[in-house]
């Protein structure tokens, strides 16, 4: 029975509901909709529009109609499956005309109104109703407060009383306004505004002076007592109250500082950010923005502005090494690196000043510290290694330029200032040989310079570490490479400066100052290296090929000036030999218990070595040289030189004629003797008269001889005038004096 209802609604189906009003319906309703589409297409009337759409509707209503009256049908010819769908879909037998399908597919599709209206007549309206309401809301939002020194003050002693979060939002809000104009950032919506510069700078050195003292009150920070540990502001309760307005005015300073030029207001906003360091760790946003500008102002900033920056830097990696350390150690050494790219005198103190500091920071973390190294030092290696092994132009200035000889310098710093270190001991052997390679992949006189820089970083490493690295081989060796009495070609007006230079040209190799330099440098590298293990118990051992071949250096030089400096260095290093061998002997050990032969070096350098003493001397006037070099042109600007003018040679001829005619009148009155006794009045001053080689240049052979050897031989009248006159001795006499000692020096030299 069940099979045979379901048999028959299947047939119902197929053949009732084909027919049936549900898709006749659906059609109907595709086609109006289609109908409703062609007619918006082809530009229908509204009234058309209108009656379709009523067509359409009663044209629903009467299939679903008849569709009812099919189901009353069912009754009479099959009544069984009438009682079966009486038990189970009451819904389908009471189908009611208006229950259709017509509301899901009102919401389905888009129906046209019943009456098209006038476009933007209820908005118009609407506008007409709410426009003077939205007009002066909106004047009111567009409306801004102007600060006034009275509003300044005002503040200022509100914060000082008592600081309120609205007080501190009106100050924000305003010190926002102030910062937006450096900028001209005329788009950005402020409550307040700034436009004069007194109230600029009044704002600005309120908020420097007194923000922080009040935000500390407002949250109720304490400092720790023993100021080892950073209290945070987020641990406070009422930071989550105020974090927006702070985080508005930290946001602030950074955009301030990035628009400052004068030193001075750099150096007073660096201060009060170094005072808001804390603030800044708890927002990483704006703390990524302050750490950019620490670092601009670290590497190109003024004296101070370095120095403040790196405290605030300092102190950030201090309290959160995990998350700052690493990449701001990143960003200071290609900041270093950047930097080291020129070198001048009035760079290396910022050179300096930049290794120092970066060593203070590698100081914090000795592992994270192994890590740059360890890559940083192979980097340089693989520099190294290229230009050893392809020997191009390209690859050796890669290693031979002041970045790469900085960097070798820092990292020997690096490791002698953190020494003792586990950590960092392994990596000592490898920048050595990265350095020894370094000296011997151009051996030649040009790059000597390069040499002293890189056996100054090998000596400094050394003394340091308590390594021994042969130093003196590469110095020893230019003393048997340049010979020191060969005359130089040409003379040099001032000295080169060897500290600020890698390599030398063709005519700085011809010159006096350029062996006069050498002799110097090496003076000091020996002397240097030889007091950092004046208290060796090796020391004689050390000593003795040095010895030997400055010997022979003296022997061979015949140069005085040359072989001044080198015969004092022997005689130091000879009596600093003797006094340690004298010790030695006393001494009741072997030289295998490492132990006491520590503790015999400890003692022996706390008593003081001769070498030692006189090199504390020697450091003290040798500083007091380099900065008079740093300081030369102000020493030239004191000095009172006499102002030379020199006249033309034709002007000078014609007033000597006229001034001297009646003193070189001989008997005979003739021109030739005339001349010749000008010539010889002028040999008897040659060296005193400034232009006496020029009115030389115009003569002929025979004048410059003095004529015939008749002439020469004849004598002059006593009662004849002399080629001098009284007011010329007497200038010969009182001032020419030291002109002739100056040219008799000059010759020697």
């Amino acid at each position: 029975m069940a099979a045979k209802q379901k048999r028959h609604l299947q047939d119902l189906s197929m053949e009732e509901f084909m027919l049936s009003g549900l898709d006749s319906g659906s059609e109907s309703e595709a086609d109006g909709e289609t109908k409703q589409q062609n007619g918006l297409k082809t530009n229908k009337k509204p009234k058309e529009l209108e009656s379709d759409a009523h067509t359409t509707d009663a044209a629903k209503q009467g299939k679903a109609t008849e569709h009812k009256k099919q189901l009353s049908r069912l009754q009479d010819k099959d009544p069984e499956f009438y009682k079966f769908l009486q038990a189970n879909d009451q819904t389908l037998l009471n189908f009611d005309d208006t229950d259709s399908s017509e509301d899901e597919d009102e919401r389905k599709y888009h129906r046209l109104p019943s009456a098209l209206e006038a476009a933007g007549s209820e908005d118009d309206e609407e506008e007409d109703e709410e426009g003077p309401k939205a007009s002066k809301k909106s004047k009111k939002a567009v409306e801004v407060i102007k600060v006034t020194d009275k509003m300044i003050k005002d503040w200022k002693t509100s914060m000082k009383k008592e600081p309120n979060p609205r007080l501190f939002r009106e100050v924000t809000q305003a010190f926002k306004a102030a910062v937006s104009t450096t900028k001209g950032e005329g788009g950005v919506q402020c409550r307040y505004k700034v436009a004069d510069s007194s109230v600029f700078n009044g704002l600005v050195l309120f908020c420097i002076r007194d923000i922080y003292g009040a935000l500390q009150k407002m949250l109720n920070l304490k400092p720790d007592k023993d100021h080892k540990r950073l209290v945070l502001p987020s641990s406070s309760p009422r930071w989550q109250k105020n974090q927006i307005d702070i985080k508005m005015y930290l946001s602030g300073v950074v955009q301030l500082l990035s628009c400052l030029t004068e030193s001075t207001v750099i150096s007073a906003v660096l201060r009060h950010a170094n005072q808001l360091v804390p603030y800044y760790l708890c927002l990483p946003k704006q703390c990524r923005h302050l750490v950019k500008q620490l670092m601009k102002q670290w590497s190109t900033g003024e004296e101070t502005s370095r120095v403040l920056s790196f405290l605030a830097l300092n102190k950030m990696c201090r309290h959160k090494q995990e998350t700052y350390l690493n990449p701001i150690l990143k960003q200071m050494y290609i900041s270093y690196v950047q930097n080291c790219k020129f070198t001048s005198p009035n760079a290396l103190p910022m050179i300096n000043f930049m290794q120092r500091t970066l060593t203070e920071m590698y100081s914090l973390d000795t592992q994270a510290s192994y890590q740059h190294a360890f890559i940083y030092i192979r980097q340089l290696a693989i520099h190294l290694r290229n230009a050893m092994t392809m020997k191009k132009k390209e690859t050796y200035q890669s290693v031979y330029n002041w970045q790469y000889i900085h960097c070798l310098y820092l990292w020997c710093r690096v490791l002698s200032t953190l020494y003792p270190s586990d950590v960092l001991q392994p990596l000592i052997y490898p920048l050595c040989q990265v350095i020894l390679g370094t000296i011997k992949l151009v051996p030649t006189s040009r790059y000597y310079p390069l040499r002293m820089h890189c056996c100054r970083a090998l000596t400094l490493l050394s003394s340091s570490t308590n390594t021994f690295v042969p130093v003196l081989p590469f110095l020893l060796e230019i003393l048997q490479q340049v010979d020191f009495n060969k005359k130089p070609g040409r003379m040099s007006k001032k000295p080169i400066n060897f500290a600020v230079i890698l390599k030398l040209s063709n005519v700085n190799l011809t010159e006096k100052a350029y062996k006069d330099g050498l002799i110097d440098q090496l003076y000091d590298l020996m002397l240097e290296h030889f007091h950092t293990q004046s208290s060796s118990i090796g020391f004689p051992e050390l000593a003795l090929p040095t010895i030997i071949q400055l010997k022979a250096f003296l022997k061979e030089c015949k140069v005085a000036n040359y072989c001044k400096p080198m015969r004092q260095l022997l005689e130091k290093v000879q009596e600093n030999s003797s006094h340690i061998t004298g010790r030695r002997q006393k001494a009741a050990f072997g030289v295998a218990d490492a132990t006491a032969v520590a503790a015999w070096e400890k003692q022996i350098q706390e008593e003081g070595t001769p070498l030692t003493r006189y090199y504390s001397q020697w450091k003290k006037l040798r500083e007091k040289e380099i900065q008079l070099e740093i300081s030369g042109k102000d020493r030239m600007e004191d000095l009172d030189l006499p102002e030379i003018k020199r006249r033309k040679v034709q002007e000078k001829k014609m007033e000597d004629k006229k001034e001297f005619k009646d003193l070189f009148e001989s008997e005979s009155g003739s021109d030739e003797d005339d001349g010749k006794l000008k010539i010889k009045g002028k040999t008897g001053r040659q060296g005193y008269d400034d232009d006496y080689d020029e009115d030389m240049s115009d003569m002929s052979d025979e004048e410059v001889m003095g004529g015939d050897s008749d002439d020469q031989d004849e004598e002059v009248d006593d009662e004849a005038p002399q080629p001098m006159s009284s007011s010329a001795l007497t200038k010969l006499a009182e001032g020419d004096e030291d002109l002739v000692e100056d040219l008799e020096l000059s010759d020697d030299d």
